[in-house]
């Protein structure tokens, strides 16, 4: 098997778990947030800098890598993990979010999705097929099947027909993918419908892939919901396999959702927001740009061990933004994602002592948001 999962402990008092993830490229403990290098590069950061913060596997995005530089040329490099000289496990996603979001420029069939490049304009066709192509080409240790992201809000109908597409999608990626070192994982979809999203999860858990992702929350709707269809499909999800929840990132939802029982995340929001001036601290956000830290001496976090917080200040920092230096970016980056690194480290060895639901309380007592 390309990849390996073990539950090694579950909380007494909720579903969260604490997990092995074995890939081709490492071990990786769980529940756990993987940086995003969208177009095979972390922003800002080099591979070394990721390893320090203790980064065990990133995700890389097939629609962007798919355009520019191309699958063929990462293929002819050795594959993606040569082209961008990181050790660790990736994961890629299938481009689905990304079509998605194009809006008008594209057009969904039975067959595939016919987009227009936000690079160029140029027409492109991608099927399930040619997406687990892509993906097989990049080589990245887990690759997702290729689905639709249906829009929050949206109505029954709309809904349940993508759903069933996604389904469809899936058994065809499936019937395609067939490399022997990388992991096929299926989506659940089924939007805000507590029906469709357990009609999404039973059909995928029947596919029988080693790993699941849950797909199409955080798009818009109330945290709470999300929260919701957690809860309505876990019941479905299989206990052995990893589960992922796509493109979230925000401390809350992570602690949030590691209590309904999820396993993997990844966001592109900690290292957006870093490039904004915004870093995450236990008692909320801060924003360094803002004339209050002009003359704030003190470190971004006192007690974080992150390259930042060890030698700057966040008078430093903000100047740094202020003269739109690039190390700002840097610095802020490298503290956002060492703090998640951080926060997911306290939540395993939370479920490790059997006291998660104590962890959450006492983080939501300082957490401001």
């Amino acid at each position: 098997m390309a990849v390996e999962f073990t539950v090694l402990k579950t909380a007494s008092d909720s579903p969260a778990r604490l997990g092995l993830l074995k890939t081709p490229h490492g071990v990786i403990e769980t529940p756990v947030f993987m940086p995003v290098g969208t177009q095979a590069t972390v922003k800002t950061l080099t591979p070394l800098e990721l390893e320090e913060i203790g980064a065990d596997i990133i995700l890389s995005n097939t629609y962007h890598l798919y355009l520019r530089p191309g699958s063929d040329l990462i293929k002819e490099a050795g594959g993606l993990h040569q082209f961008m000289n990181w050790q660790g496990s990736i994961l890629t996603d299938s481009g689905g979010f990304q079509v998605f979001s194009l809006g008008k420029l594209r057009k969904i069939s039975e067959e595939g999705v016919e987009f227009r490049s936000h690079l160029d304009g140029s027409k492109h066709f991608i099927t399930p097929e040619k997406s687990v192509e892509i993906q097989m080409d990049l080589g990245s240790d887990i690759a997702m099947v290729f689905d639709e992201c249906a829009p929050y809000p949206a109505d029954y109908s709309y809904v349940k027909k993508s759903t069933e597409l996604t389904y469809r999608w899936a058994e065809r990626c499936k019937a395609r993918h067939n490399r022997e070192d990388q992991a096929l994982f299926g989506i659940v979809q089924g939007g805000v419908f507590p029906d469709l999203r357990r009609q999404s999860a039973a059909q995928l858990v029947d596919l029988d892939f080693p790993g699941y992702g849950i797909g199409g929350l955080s798009v818009g709707e109330p945290k709470p919901l999300m929260y919701e269809m957690l809860e309505e499909i876990m019941p479905i999800m299989p206990q052995d396999k990893p589960r992922y929840l796509m493109g979230v990132g925000s401390p809350d939802c992570l602690v949030e959702a590691v209590l309904r029982g999820v396993d993997m995340f990844d966001c592109v929001w900690p290292t957006r927001i870093a490039r904004h001036g915004t870093v995450m601290t236990r008692r909320g956000h801060l924003t360094v740009r803002n004339q209050t830290f002009a003359r704030d001496f003190m470190p971004i976090e006192e007690d974080c061990s992150c390259y930042a917080c060890q030698n700057f200040s966040r008078a430093y920092i903000r100047h740094l933004f202020k003269a739109n230096e690039i190390l700002g970016l840097r610095l802020a980056t490298i503290h956002n994602l060492t703090f998640l690194a951080r926060l997911m480290a306290d939540v395993r060895e939370a479920i490790r002592q059997d006291r998660m639901q104590q962890f959450r309380d006492q983080f939501f007592a300082e957490y401001a948001g």
